[in-house]
């Protein structure tokens, strides 16, 4: 059976990264043996990829993917933690007391009524958000 080269071209890729199935690389296999040009262009290619893959091994650290994972989690920890605090300050400075006087609501905030000690949660508060919000346009923003 007469197959055309450019089909073996076409699986050439396939036979060089080991893939396939064995009937695709013994007929890519038979082909190269009566074909010297494209057994020498394999050769090339297999020695271009093997020293590109050592040099990007040899120039990234070993542990790069690891430390990343780990920078992320830890970052990502940041925020949900800047989350829960800046809700729950929030909620503190803003709650208040409710009551009825002649059958009509009233609610006083603590804010209003003991500002020395609710100023500084709702300023709190107000930093977490601040810094929670950065976080997370930060982990958006950044492109892989």
């Amino acid at each position: 059976m007469k197959i055309a080269r450019e089909v073996i071209l076409d699986l050439l890729p396939l036979y060089a990264a080991g893939e396939g199935s064995p009937e695709t690389r013994a007929l890519v296999g038979e082909y190269l043996e009566h074909d010297a040009e494209l057994r020498a262009r394999l050769q090339a290619e297999n020695i271009k990829s093997l020293a590109a893959r050592s040099a990007s091994r040899t120039m990234l650290p070993a542990n790069l993917e690891l430390r990343s994972l780990r920078r992320t989690q830890g970052v990502l920890r940041w925020q949900r933690r800047l989350y829960g605090w800046g809700l729950a300050l929030s909620l503190v400075s803003l709650g208040g007391i409710g009551s009825l006087q002649n059958g009509r609501p009233v609610f006083h905030f603590f804010l209003r009524d003991y500002p020395q000690v609710f100023g500084p949660c709702i300023s709190l508060a107000l930093s977490c958000w601040i810094s929670y919000f950065i976080l997370r346009w930060r982990l958006r923003s950044a492109k892989p």
